[in-house]
């Protein structure tokens, strides 16, 4: 641990400030033992709770400005706000979804095209402009940066809607894709921007929710919609709600963003009032106070100081696999669900529509679960460890979510390849109960190793699970129609460690089984000594890169 000074004013508040980004991943959270930790002259000090049993993390500042100190009211506004627009991205994309054999129709080509260079490449683009907009989030603030992202992309969506051509269509929805993917990536930002550590994860549950179950809400919707009406419709009340969730931006939403370690030094706001709402909202706040934050070559490289820290590395890695596999499951279901036996089901639109009940369902299960189960670790790790909470304790929520994943996999393959409703469905739920209660672990956990960079946390795994994602979508229709469902939800369930003698027509199987095993047991056992010893895959130093 770091040497702590016991300075009162000024070195007390920097020097706390100091412990909670160096101490990353194992802070004191009891404030009995944060009196060995600290001293009792500086235990004393330390901010608390409001029933006193945990220490904040980040301690809040002296200032009504700092977010830290909003009421849990403004909070929570915020938090559902941010919810809200999460949703944004992947709620437009699902609409697509929805609406696919009505576009092959009006542009006269096959699913598979439109599959192709629509929802794929929307898909490969939310991981790029997801490494965009946390630079700039990171520079010019939170608010700014979501508001002008979320107005593009309402404008590029409106540009889906009246589309005349596949081009045209095509190259708006991937617009669409790149500037409304803003919300899902700074989320995070926001989420620590406002809420103390012990929280976090509770808020996080909520937060991930919302864009988990954005995907399966507008094919839900809309599919009973383009039955009847031209899926132009469907385009247009998604624009509908774009312009709901910008309103809300604009009029409820304040900077989240507040500079810390500048608390003793703030300076001085040069409006007040509505004027300066309106400056903070469309960015020339942050533009004068770009100054006192990390300069654009710290901006640029802070996503590749933290990609090649191990305990980052390995655990993405294998998130990668759990979501990407989920994102391919979204984008081809319905291709299975809409095409004509053997190789589907068959079933109306009405029918597909209604089939998108069971992942929503399942989000919510998800989230009762995991506000519960993520609390419990927490407070059994904060007791186990003598009063510091000790991050790699995050990851014993993928112990429980693995074997449904593979149980969840293996009923859905079964279900298609033999067309059994009762199988697909119940597969498919219990496969995303277990996305939702590992992505969270994920997202804890990596906040947890980088306080500091909770921004590029989120758009490196928004990245990873968008390339894989982007990749699945498009050999896993092809690869089921020639082996067979069961071969291939198998396969890439397989990466878990509890399936390992499963038939396979070709190498893939070793390539992904005991991805569980090679990742989470290790980052558990070894991720406080990569945090201690800061090593990289790469050594930046080597390349006179600054690494943080």
């Amino acid at each position: 641990m770091p040497n702590i000074s016991v300075e009162v004013g000024v070195s007390k508040e920097v020097d706390l400030i100091a412990y909670y980004e160096e101490a990353a991943g194992r802070l004191v959270v009891d404030p009995e033992y944060a009196k060995i930790q600290f001293g009792d002259v500086m235990a004393s000090r330390l901010k608390l709770s409001a029933d006193g049993s945990k220490v904040l993390w980040p301690q809040p500042a002296d200032d009504p400005n700092d977010p830290q100190n909003w009421t849990n009211f403004h909070k929570n506004m915020h938090l559902i706000i941010l919810t809200m627009s999460s949703m944004v991205p992947d709620f437009d994309s699902g609409i697509g979804i929805a609406a696919i054999f009505g576009l092959a129709q009006t542009y006269d080509t096959t699913t598979g095209v439109i599959n192709d260079l629509t929802s794929n490449w929307s898909i490969f683009l939310f991981g790029w402009g997801g490494l965009f907009w946390v630079m700039l989030a990171r520079r010019y603030g939170r608010l700014p940066v979501l508001f002008w992202s979320q107005l593009f992309a309402l404008a590029f969506l409106v540009g889906d809607t009246f589309a005349t051509n596949l081009a045209t269509f095509a190259g708006m929805r991937c617009l669409t894709a790149f500037f409304g993917i803003c919300p899902q990536v700074i989320g995070l930002y926001v989420v620590t921007d406002i809420f103390p550590f012990h929280l976090q994860a509770r808020k996080l549950n909520i937060w991930t929710s919302g864009f988990l179950i954005s995907p399966f809400i507008s094919p839900f919707a809309f599919g009973f919609l383009v039955a009847h009406m031209s899926w132009r419709w469907a385009y247009g009340i998604g624009c509908m709600y774009g312009v709901l969730v910008l309103l809300l931006i604009a009029f409820f939403m304040d900077e989240t963003m507040y500079e810390r370690h500048l608390s003793t030094s703030m300076p001085s706001r040069t409006s007040t009032g509505l004027r300066y709402r309106f400056e903070t909202l469309i960015g020339i706040t942050g533009y004068k106070m770009a100054k006192y934050r990390p300069r654009w070559s710290e901006v640029v490289w802070a996503s590749l100081d933290v990609v090649w820290r191990p305990q980052f590395f390995f655990i993405v890695l294998f998130e990668t696999f759990v979501f990407g596999f989920l994102i391919g499951v979204n984008t081809t279901n319905v291709v299975f669900l809409g095409t004509p036996p053997p190789v589907g089901f068959g079933f109306s639109q009405y029918a597909v529509a209604a089939s998108y009940a069971t992942p929503i369902i399942a989000i919510f299960i998800g989230e009762l679960i995991g506000r519960y189960m993520n609390d419990f670790i927490m407070n059994l790790s904060i007791r186990k460890n003598n009063g510091f909470f000790v991050a790699e304790s995050r990851l014993w929520t993928c112990y429980v979510a693995m074997p449904l994943y593979i149980c969840g996999f293996l009923m859905l393959g079964a279900g298609i390849q033999y067309l059994n409703k009762p199988a697909l469905f119940l597969g498919w739920g219990i496969a995303i109960v277990a996305l939702a209660l590992n992505t969270v672990a994920v997202y804890a956990y990596c906040n947890d190793c980088f306080p500091n960079k909770a921004g590029e946390v989120c758009a490196l795994i928004n990245f990873a699970i968008s390339m894989g994602g982007f990749a699945v979508a498009y050999f896993q229709v092809p690869w089921a129609t020639k082996f067979g469902a069961l071969v291939v939800f198998g396969v890439e369930a397989a990466h878990v460690p509890f399936l390992i003698t499963l038939y396979c027509p070709n190498n893939l199987c070793r390539l992904v089984i005991g991805m569980f095993l090679a990742t989470v047991p290790m980052t558990q056992l070894k991720g406080s000594y990569f945090r201690a010893s800061g090593i990289l895959f790469i050594p930046l130093t080597s390349l006179n890169l600054s690494t943080g």
